[in-house]
């Protein structure tokens, strides 16, 4: 069972967020305070969505092919919401276990959470309708965040968990250069705003330290070389602070 940030005794966690409120929010009718978004998927940083998805083969084509059958989800209430607002009368059930092998079995139609899609297709099922869109989002009780020492460790956490993603797919670049080449290489490297350039103790020289997408080290490496660059440093990072 998870602890609940309603309750007071857990300050703090995080959830799935969907359209202007959670799913699990939505699904609770919980009142609490959302302090950060968290983007990111088991292989992108792009939104979950949760769909309705039905057998390929079957006839159905949109949620009013749905009247009078069984829907499995673990999102009942949204299900539900989601029902009415299509008018559409139909059998929801809580899901245990892997929701997409119930199909056509053990019910009709299923609404899950997808990344990319992938195990609906491996379980032969098609989407025919998107409930929302979810990111994760960190969120507090009320009552802790009405406590200045509580509020002020919650902002800190967030924005550190938000400085962890944003160091994704990043990584820092160091390197020294003849002051005579700095144009050169200021023309090509590329930088969250300027790269920092410092002194050396030989004034004909300067060192360079900048942050770059990781993808475009392969390249950027040997044409920095070429540029004139050496002690050329790659590492990584753990935390982008903005």
């Amino acid at each position: 069972m998870h602890a609940d940030p309603r309750a007071g005794n857990v300050p703090l966690r995080g959830r799935g967020h969907s359209r202007l409120r959670s799913h699990w929010i939505r699904e609770n009718g919980s009142d609490v305070v959302e302090v950060a978004e968290l983007v990111y998927g088991k292989v992108g940083r792009n939104p979950l969505r949760w769909v309705l998805a039905v057998p390929e083969n079957s006839n159905f084509h949109s949620v009013k092919d749905l009247e009078g059958k069984r829907i499995a989800t673990e999102a009942v209430g949204m299900t539900k919401r989601y029902l009415a607002e299509n008018h559409v009368n139909a059998t929801v059930e809580f899901s245990w276990g892997a929701t997409e092998v119930k199909p056509p079995r053990l019910a009709d139609a299923i609404v899950e959470i997808t990344e990319t899609g992938s195990s609906l297709r491996a379980n032969k099922l098609k989407i025919i309708d998107t409930l929302c869109t979810s990111t994760t989002r960190f969120i507090a009780n009320k009552k802790a965040m009405e406590c200045p020492f509580k509020k002020k460790k919650i902002e800190r956490i967030a924005m550190l968990l938000q400085a962890v993603l944003l160091a994704e797919g990043k990584v820092g670049i160091m390197l020294n250069i003849r002051k005579k080449d700095l144009p050169n290489i200021l023309g090509k490297l590329p930088a969250l705003e300027r790269p920092t350039v410092s002194e050396l103790a030989d004034p004909e020289w300067a060192a360079l330290n900048t942050i770059v997408t990781e993808h475009v080290v392969r390249d950027l490496i040997p044409e920095l070389k070429e540029l004139g660059a050496c002690g050329i440093v790659e590492y990584p990072l753990n935390k982008l602070v903005e």
